[in-house]
């Protein structure tokens, strides 16, 4: 079975032939404040690009974020109902569900589609969000079963899932700044970009950057574009002097 989280859904072949959008590389890590969620933009279709601007980091609501990776359209109708049960759970009770009552939740819809995955069409979301009762971020991974599992500081997942993750293990350390941690995050899916083909680094002639957010205290925000392109800009330019003193 192609999937995504295992790094072959980008170039795979479809039942029939056909050949399906895919999303690739999502990335999460806590700090000090909560957490910071970021994916890159691309979009894959077999061996070629579908898409180069899709969005892949969404609120699940106030105070907790969802990123996919896998079949693109089963994967953002995921994201678009998780929403609404949230949203419809808040009104009806009148309290915001807990951040492991959205883990469940979502870890629900997953196995649903697990029929749907065993034909190629995978989604494999990731999910963070700051946890009010602990006062702490909070971050979960799933499998195509509906398995889901909490990671103490980071993750990532898509096709430049390992490339990304050993970035962050390398660069990451315990209660970092926000600015740092969006800072890691980028530089993971710069590096994914640079090693998997099914990654979308920055598209400086678009202007394309991918998207990044926090969910603290304060709740979901998204960090401007123009902190993202500055930030890449920078980092090119770092490697680029790195290139010409070796």
């Amino acid at each position: 079975m192609p999937s995504v989280a295992d790094g072959g859904a980008a170039g795979s072949a479809q039942p029939g032939g056909a050949a399906f959008r895919h999303g690739t590389t999502v990335v999460a890590l806590r700090f000090a404040d909560g957490i910071v969620m970021a994916g890159d933009r691309r979009a894959t279709e077999g061996h070629a690009i579908a898409h180069r601007s899709m969005e892949k980091v969404f609120p699940a609501d106030r105070y907790s974020a969802v990123a996919i990776a896998g079949a693109a359209g089963p994967a953002i109708e995921m994201v678009r109902l998780f929403q609404t049960q949230l949203e419809h759970y808040e009104k009806v009770e009148g309290v915001v569900l807990s951040l492991e009552g959205k883990a469940n939740q979502l870890s629900q819809m997953v196995r649903e589609h697990l029929p749907m995955a065993m034909q190629g069409l995978a989604v494999v979301p990731l999910f963070a969000g700051y946890d009010l009762a602990r006062g702490t971020g909070r971050i979960f991974t799933y499998d195509v079963t509906g398995g889901h599992y909490e990671e103490t500081e980071h993750n990532a997942t898509g096709s430049g899932g390992r490339d990304a993750r050993t970035t962050i293990k390398l660069g990451y350390r315990s209660g970092m700044a926000r600015d740092d941690a969006v800072e890691l995050a980028i530089l993971a899916l710069f590096e994914a970009a640079d090693e998997d083909s099914a990654t979308g680094g920055p598209d400086l002639v678009r202007g394309i950057y991918p998207l990044v957010a926090t969910v603290t205290a304060d709740g979901f925000e998204a960090v401007p574009a123009e902190e993202v392109a500055l930030r890449f800009a920078n980092l090119i330019e770092r490697r680029r002097s790195e290139g010409r003193e070796s």
